[in-house]
């Protein structure tokens, strides 16, 4: 089971769109993963989000940079970002990617206008 979360012990439910980009030598990435209208800050919620947690059979990955966007006072978009300083973290990210998509039936795609970036 893969599954994202902003709040420990509760997972996502909005499927996000995913860019990967990934420096000249692939060894070094960034994901950036957009939610639109997440579970994670409706109105029933009342906990922080205090990170991005993706979670696999594997353990956890966690990133602390999350952003969110607000319409009229509205919270409506979070954004998170992974950033990959090897080739064992991109690895690592891919495994994972691997299941979520699987598991949410994701399809990968590379990229055509930018070499160095694909979309999940």
């Amino acid at each position: 089971m893969a599954a994202i979360q902003f709040i420990q012990g509760m997972d996502e439910e909005v499927t996000p769109d995913i860019k990967l980009t990934r420096s000249r030598n692939g060894k070094q990435g960034t994901a950036t993963l957009t939610f639109e209208n997440p579970k994670a800050v409706g109105k029933d919620v009342t906990q922080p989000i205090t990170g991005m947690y993706m979670i696999d059979e594997e353990g956890q990955i966690t990133s602390r940079d999350v952003k969110l966007t607000t319409v009229n006072g509205e919270p409506k978009k979070l954004e998170g970002f992974y950033v990959m300083k090897s080739q064992e973290e991109l690895d690592r990210f891919m495994r994972f990617m691997g299941r979520y998509a699987e598991e949410y039936g994701l399809e990968f795609t590379k990229a055509r206008s930018e070499p160095q970036a694909s979309k999940f």
